[in-house]
């Protein structure tokens, strides 16, 4: 072939300012295309080999080389894949974006950030632009005959192409680093880069330093392997020691025969792992090979709780492995990592469209080679494709916790408060996903047991609730009138510590509650409430049941005058005051807060809103225990001005401080109090 000097075919002087503006926001991505394309090239070799349309050397192993060069600032990609012809250079290279070229440039001419332009053209290979000021491309096709090919551009519309003098099949791609990119010339960076993108390749991957010194290892010469390069012999005599013998004779003893080692270049080690755990079989997988992967992968050294090993070929082909990791944060600070790949290719993390949104704080790997990639196999199209396989992972999750919690009871209940807040937030995003884990959502009681939702209705359910009414007679044809389902109440505990109060009460009435401490649980309960009506949660300190109370005389003059002397000691004339006979008489105040007021604030808490911009949201209830001391102390000497208001005062804050935390400013004056109290007794 003679030299030829030509153009590039698209319509534009210069395509390369649209590569290197608006391309990719990543600019290291060029590593993974250009190692793409040679896998795709070895790959497609084997094929040819399988049809029996080409035979590999003797030694033949597909393998890419990246070797970096600082000194001449470039860095080069080699594979022994397939090669090109002139022709096909002619063709893949210099026509790019073949007839696409005046859409390709009306599409992307105005878009600065758009992620949208590689593979759906055929740009892989000009992703080097973004780096390289100059690109040589030397490769021989596998075809006989063929004769090697040298291509060059620098960056401008122009290229150069003639005869070239490689002499293996295969292509090699040198980049001239421009000065914005010298560090791609950085072996530990260019590691690095590979190590995101490569790890998992289905091709060997070597990384060198053109100019490095040569690195040696020894090994026994057994080990010796045909492609090692020998340097040195190495004897190794036999080593001896003196010993005793049973007769207590002195004898010489040989510890370790006599060895012969070889000094050799030091092996490449390949920087990616082509056989990745995700594509065996589970049955050829060990629990330690899950725990190594996961640390190798994640970087996380604590140990993952369990995982989910998905492996399918049909309808679609998607495998991979999902880690439920241990959690001690609380739900909003959890970060999940799923890396997504197409044939052992890294595209992104966390791709929403492909991973349902509550798996996100999962970590885990999804390989999908059917997956529909846009041009620059970084994001995904959102067609109703992506949604089977969302809708298919989310099941194969659900099916592995209902399965583990029908057949290992104790492992699931291990488990459940670390794992709790992901099944909880799939529920509220997930309908189908609430359906399957209906029966298998546990809520630990106040001794530490793990019920069920039917287990917990059953436990609270009233006598007089379950004992039937008869009905009423009805007249010929008349229909029984529906009634609304009798609600079953659970009550539950956010907080054991600030909650001991009525914890104790609780216990001392055989009642039981259920501990619900994470923040995601104001919104399950509210979801379970709309799907199961004839369940209502109330927290424990959101009314007084009349388990607590005394049947006794009207208490209504004594509310009104405690209410006006707590509201006049308090100056609060808001203040909602309720007087009871609590079976309990060491208790003298609580409070309470109706669990509509609780949700309210809480929900005006989630969007950032005031809690007390309504008058009503902030309705906690003062109680006092009628039978208490103090109680009857405030109520028979309310005309006492030294004592009375600061009781009231502690009273209050007492009940305070079992309901909530005391701000900064009242514990202050709380502590203050205390101790006026304390030497006024002391007097």
């Amino acid at each position: 072939m003679g030299a030829k000097h030509g153009n590039l075919s698209i319509n534009s002087d210069n395509i390369f300012p649209i590569i290197k503006k608006w391309l990719y926001s990543d600019h290291d991505i060029f590593v993974r295309e250009l190692v793409s394309n040679g896998c795709d090239a070895i790959t497609k070799l084997k094929k040819l080999e399988m049809m029996g349309e080409y035979t590999f050397p003797d030694d033949y192993k597909g393998k890419i080389e990246v070797i970096v060069n600082p000194e001449k600032k470039a860095l080069k990609f080699i594979d022994n894949g397939l090669g090109m012809t002139a022709d096909e250079v002619e063709e893949y290279i210099t026509q790019i974006a073949f007839s696409g070229a005046t859409k390709f440039l009306e599409q992307y001419k105005d878009k600065t950030n758009d992620d949208q332009i590689i593979g759906h053209f055929g740009l892989g290979f000009y992703s080097a632009f973004m780096v390289a000021d100059e690109v040589h491309i030397d490769t021989l096709s596998y075809k006989e005959g063929a004769v090697p090919v040298h291509w060059e551009c620098d960056g401008g519309s122009e290229y150069d192409m003639q005869d070239g003098d490689k002499t293996t099949v295969g292509t090699e791609i040198t980049l001239f680093l421009n000065e914005d990119s010298l560090e791609f010339a950085n072996e530990y960076r260019v590691r690095e880069v590979l190590e995101k993108y490569c790890s998992f390749m289905p091709t060997e991957i070597f990384l060198s330093n053109e100019n490095a010194e040569q690195e040696y290892e020894t090994i026994d010469e057994a080990d010796l392997r045909d492609d090692d390069v020998v340097v040195e012999h190495i004897h190794e005599d036999a080593k001896t020691e003196e010993k005793e013998n049973e007769n207590g004779e002195k004898e010489v003893v040989e510890v370790s025969p006599a060895k012969e080692k070889v000094k050799i270049n030091k092996r490449p080690v390949s920087i990616s792992d082509i056989h990745p755990l995700w594509m065996k079989h589970p049955n050829e997988c060990s629990d330690e090979d899950y725990k190594a992967f996961y640390r190798k992968v994640f970087m996380d050294y604590k140990e993952p709780l369990f995982w989910i090993h998905l492996n399918m070929d049909y309808p679609f082909n998607l495998k991979g492995i999902l880690y439920f990791p241990k959690i001690n944060t609380e739900y909003e600070s959890i970060e999940g990592t799923i890396k997504l790949y197409n044939n052992q290719v890294f595209i992104a993390d966390n791709i929403k469209e492909v991973i349902p949104e509550f798996l996100m704080l999962l970590k885990g790997v999804i390989d999908c080679p059917d997956l529909p990639l846009n041009v620059s196999r970084s994001a995904l199209q959102n067609d109703g494709f992506v949604k089977k396989i969302s809708d298919y992972i989310s099941k194969k999750v659900a099916d592995k916790l209902t399965g583990m919690c029908k057949t290992a009871r104790e492992d699931y209940e291990k488990y459940w408060d670390d794992i709790s807040p992901f099944i909880k937030f799939g529920c509220i995003k997930d309908a189908k996903f609430s359906d399957k884990m209906d029966d298998y959502i546990l809520f630990k009681n106040l001794d530490g047991k793990y019920l069920t939702l039917k287990d917990c209705i059953e436990e609270n359910k009233k006598p007089e609730a379950e004992a039937e009414k008869p009905e009423e007679e009805k007249k010929d044809g008349e229909q029984a009138e529906e009634k609304e389902p009798e609600k079953t109440t659970v009550y539950y505990v956010s907080d054991e510590v600030q909650q001991s109060q009525y914890i104790n009460m609780f216990k001392e009435q055989g009642m039981d509650a259920v501990i619900l401490k994470h923040n995601i649980d104001t919104a399950f309960i509210t979801h379970v409430e709309q799907k199961h009506n004839d369940v209502k949660f109330q927290r424990i300190d959101a009314d007084l049941t009349e388990d607590f109370k005394e049947d006794g005389e009207d208490l209504k003059e004594m509310t009104e005058e405690l209410t006006a002397t707590f509201k006049k000691a308090l100056n609060n004339e808001q203040l909602d005051v309720k007087v009871e006979k609590l079976k309990n008489e060491n208790i003298s105040s609580m409070m309470t807060l109706s669990e509509e007021s609780r949700r309210m604030q809480d929900m005006m808490k989630m969007y950032g809103m005031d809690a007390n911009m309504f008058g009503g949201a902030n309705g906690a209830t003062l109680v006092l225990n009628a039978n208490h001391p103090l109680v009857k102390y405030v109520a028979e000497h309310k005309d006492d001005e030294t004592n009375v208001p600061l009781i009231c005062q502690q009273l209050y804050d007492l009940a305070m401080m079992a309901h909530k935390q005391l701000s900064p400013e009242e514990m202050t004056q709380f502590i203050a109090r205390s101790n006026q109290i304390l030497l006024a007794l002391a007097k």
